[in-house]
């Protein structure tokens, strides 16, 4: 008798950006796979429900299994977590928002499959680093994504320096995004330290009805004495 076990696959499945409808930003296909499986990965176990619910899936919701992996999961659970994948369960990690590993703390639990010589298998969806980049007019052949700045003062002046110099030295844009309350502080730092020449970009609440995208240099954006929404946001510059 054959006893030979396979291991499911790991779907990586993005998630709206806020208020969107699934349909307007998922693909059906994407929406039938999750709608599909019967365990999950994702950063809140309600949240992940809810996103389940408007995808129809198929499993009453109490009969599916859902983990969480967020920052606060210690690595020693990751194994846990892969564990339904060795035994031969398809699994989908999904994201709070946008895409799953991407500046979130799915990556771990893709990594290890990756270890174990699992399938990994991403879903195609919203990437506000991606959409940002693409209605932003800045380069778009060469970028690096820098996550978090530093949030005291003179810390995050020193690496928006020297993020300038990269930009500028390789045509290269930068992007980077911030905790929503702490957007405006954000705003004023990059106006204050970095050349008016600078292009700037700040793409906030992408593909929900409160989208606002706009690029400027950043001797106009302090002409314009800009507020901005405590909302997600991606930022970008571009150094001449």
């Amino acid at each position: 008798m054959n006893t030979e076990t396979h291991s499911g696959t790991l779907f990586l499945i993005p998630n709206t950006l806020g208020e969107s409808e699934l349909a307007q930003v998922l693909p059906h296909a994407v929406q039938q796979r999750a709608a599909s499986l019967t365990h999950f990965v994702g950063e809140n176990a309600k949240s992940t429900r809810a996103f389940l619910k408007l995808a129809d899936i198929q499993t009453p919701l109490q009969q599916v299994q859902i983990s969480e992996l967020n920052i606060n999961t210690p690595a020693s659970q990751l194994p846990a977590l892969l564990q339904p994948l060795l035994d031969g369960h398809d699994v989908g990690l999904v994201s709070e928002a946008g895409c799953p590993a991407v500046a979130d703390p799915g990556g771990d639990l893709v990594r290890l499959a990756h270890r174990h010589g699992i399938s990994v298998k991403p879903l195609v969806g919203p990437s506000s680093l991606l959409l940002a980049l693409m209605a932003s007019g800045l380069n778009g052949q060469s970028f690096a994504f820098n996550g978090y700045l530093p949030t005291d003062n003179a810390q995050r002046a020193q690496r928006l320096r020297e993020l300038e110099k990269r930009s500028r030295q390789e045509h290269q844009t930068q992007l980077f995004i911030e905790t929503p309350y702490r957007n405006q502080a954000l705003f004023d730092a990059l106006l204050q330290t970095l050349a008016p020449a600078t292009g700037l970009c700040v793409a906030s609440e992408l593909t929900t009805g409160n989208e606002k995208i706009a690029t400027h240099r950043v001797g106009e954006w302090k002409k314009q004495k800009a507020t901005l929404p405590r909302a997600p946001a991606v930022f970008l510059f571009l150094a001449e």
